[in-house]
C-alpha cells in the first residue's frame, strides 16, 4: 500500500511533468520553425505527412550535437534522478532516439494533462447550471445533484494525471540509462581510468610503506636510543638526534615523490634512490644499532634504472623488518648482478615473533611481479628470516628464487 500511494507523496511525478512539458515546448517550437520554412519553400499547402516526417528529422538532428547528450544527461538527472555520468561521447544514434522518444512521451502526458485540465472545469459547469460539454464526446452535465459525479470524476482524473507522470518518469529514467547512458567505449574507458587510479593508489601505498614505513622504524630505535643515553652519554645521544633528522629528511624527499607520481607532478630535483645508494640506508640501520654486512657482485651500473629503483626497495624492506622483528641482530644483505639477472637475499635471525605475512611483503611481492621476477620468504633450515629476490635484467628474462627456506614463494 505505501508503494502504492508513494506517487502521491513523492515529488517524482510533478518532477516527471516537468520533463515531459521541456519536451513537448522544444518540440512544438522545432515544428513552428520546420512549418515556417516549408511554407517559404514548398509549393502549395504542405502536405501533414511531410510536415510530421519533418519535424521528427528535426527533432532527432537535435541529437546530433555532443552538448545535446550533455544537457539531456543533466536534465535526467535533475528532472528524473535518472544518476547518470557526465558523458565522454557523443553516442548520437542513441541521442537521437532519445529525443524522439522523449518527444513522443512528453506529447502524451501533455495530451494526458489537456484531458484532466478539462475534468477539472466539470464541476465548475455543474455549479454554474449545467450544460452539456464535449470531452472527447458530448458530455451532459446536470444541475443539483444529479451532477455532483463530476467531482469525482475531477479528483479522478487528476489522480489519474499524477500516476501516469509517475510511470512517465519511471519509464523515461530507464530509458535514459539504455540512450544516455555510457556506451560500451565509454565503459570500458571508465574501467581504465579506474584500473589507472587503483594501480596508483597501489603505488604510493607501496612507496609510503617502503620509505616512510623504514624512517619510522630507524627513528623510533634511534629515539630510543638517545633517550637511554641521554644523561649517561649526551655525544651519543646527539648522533642519534642528528641520525633521526637525516632520515626524516630522506623520508620527506620520499614523501614528495610518492605524492607527486600520484598527482603526475613533474619530478622533483632529488631522484629516486637505487642500489647505489645502499651505503646510505646501511648507515641509518647501523645507526639504529643494526650492523648490515653488505656483499656485492658485478656493478650497478649494468642493472636498468627501474629494476634498480625496484631493488633499493625491496633491500629497504628487508632491512626494515629485520630492524622491526630483530632489533639489534646482524643483517646480511647481498647482491648479485648477473649477465640477465639480479639477486638479492638478505637474511637475518629472529629475536621476537619473526616474519610473518603483512603488507610489506604484499607490496614486495607486487613490485616483482610487476618486474617478471620472483620472490621467496621465510625461515631457512638454521632458523634465519631469509629474503630471495631474482629480478630479469633482460626484457622477457625469466626469473627463479633457489634455496630452502621453507617459506612461501610469490612468482609472476
Amino acid at each position: 500500500m505505501r508503494q502504492l500511494l508513494r506517487p502521491l507523496r513523492d515529488p517524482i511525478a510533478l518532477l516527471g511533468w516537468t520533463h515531459a512539458f521541456l519536451a513537448a515546448a522544444a518540440a512544438g517550437l522545432a515544428c513552428v520553425l520546420v512549418a515556417a520554412v516549408l511554407a517559404a519553400a514548398w509549393p502549395g499547402p504542405v502536405p501533414g505527412s511531410v510536415l510530421a516526417a519533418a519535424g521528427c528529422a528535426a527533432i532527432a538532428a537535435a541529437g546530433l550535437p555532443k552538448a545535446s547528450r550533455r544537457a539531456a544527461v543533466r536534465t535526467a538527472n535533475r528532472l528524473l534522478r535518472a544518476g547518470l555520468p557526465e558523458p565522454a561521447a557523443a553516442r548520437r544514434f542513441s541521442t537521437e532516439a532519445w529525443f524522439l522518444l522523449w518527444t513522443f512521451a512528453g506529447a502524451a502526458l501533455m495530451l494526458a494533462t489537456a484531458v484532466a485540465l478539462v475534468g477539472l472545469a466539470l464541476p465548475v459547469v455543474w455549479l454554474d447550471g449545467g450544460e452539456t460539454v464535449t470531452i472527447l464526446v458530448p458530455v451532459e452535465v446536470r444541475p443539483g445533484t444529479a451532477g455532483a459525479w463530476t467531482l469525482a470524476v475531477a479528483v479522478g482524473l487528476v489522480v489519474a494525471l499524477i500516476y501516469c507522470a509517475a510511470a512517465y518518469a519511471a519509464l523515461m529514467r530507464r530509458l535514459a540509462g539504455r540512450l544516455l547512458g555510457p556506451g560500451l567505449a565509454e565503459r570500458l574507458a571508465g574501467a581504465e581510468e579506474e584500473a589507472r587510479r587503483v594501480a596508483s593508489r597501489n603505488r604510493l601505498a607501496r612507496e609510503l610503506h617502503d620509505a616512510i614505513g623504514h624512517t619510522l622504524t630507524t627513528s623510533t630505535i634511534q629515539a630510543a636510543v638517545a633517550r637511554q643515553v641521554l644523561e649517561t652519554d649526551p655525544a651519543s645521544a646527539r648522533l642519534a638526534l642528528a641520525a633521526i633528522e637525516e632520515s626524516s629528511r630522506s623520508a620527506l624527499d620520499d614523501l614528495d615523490r610518492a605524492l607527486g607520481a600520484l598527482r603526475q607532478e613533474p619530478a622533483p630535483l632529488t631522484a629516486a634512490p637505487t642500489l647505489a645508494d645502499l651505503g646510505p640506508l646501511c648507515d641509518r640501520a647501523a645507526a639504529a644499532g643494526t650492523v648490515v654486512a653488505v656483499m656485492v657482485v658485478g656493478e650497478f651500473e649494468s642493472v636498468a634504472p627501474a629494476v634498480s629503483r625496484e631493488a633499493y626497495r625491496i633491500a629497504q624492506e628487508g632491512i626494515t623488518n629485520a630492524l622491526r622483528h630483530a632489533p639489534g641482530a646482524a643483517v646480511e644483505l647481498e647482491v648479485e648482478v648477473g649477465e640477465d639477472r639480479l639477486g638479492l637475499r638478505v637474511a637475518n635471525p629472529v629475536t621476537g615473533g619473526g616474519g610473518g605475512y603483512g603488507r610489506g611483503l604484499e607490496g614486495m611481492a607486487e613490485r616483482v611481479r610487476l618486474l617478471g621476477g620472483a620472490v621467496v620468504a621465510g625461515r631457512d633450515a638454521g632458523g634465519r628470516w631469509v629474503l630471495e629476490v631474482t629480478l630479469p635484467l633482460r626484457p622477457g628474462g625469466a626469473a627463479s628464487v633457489g634455496g630452502d627456506t621453507g617459506g612461501a614463494a610469490f612468482t609472476a
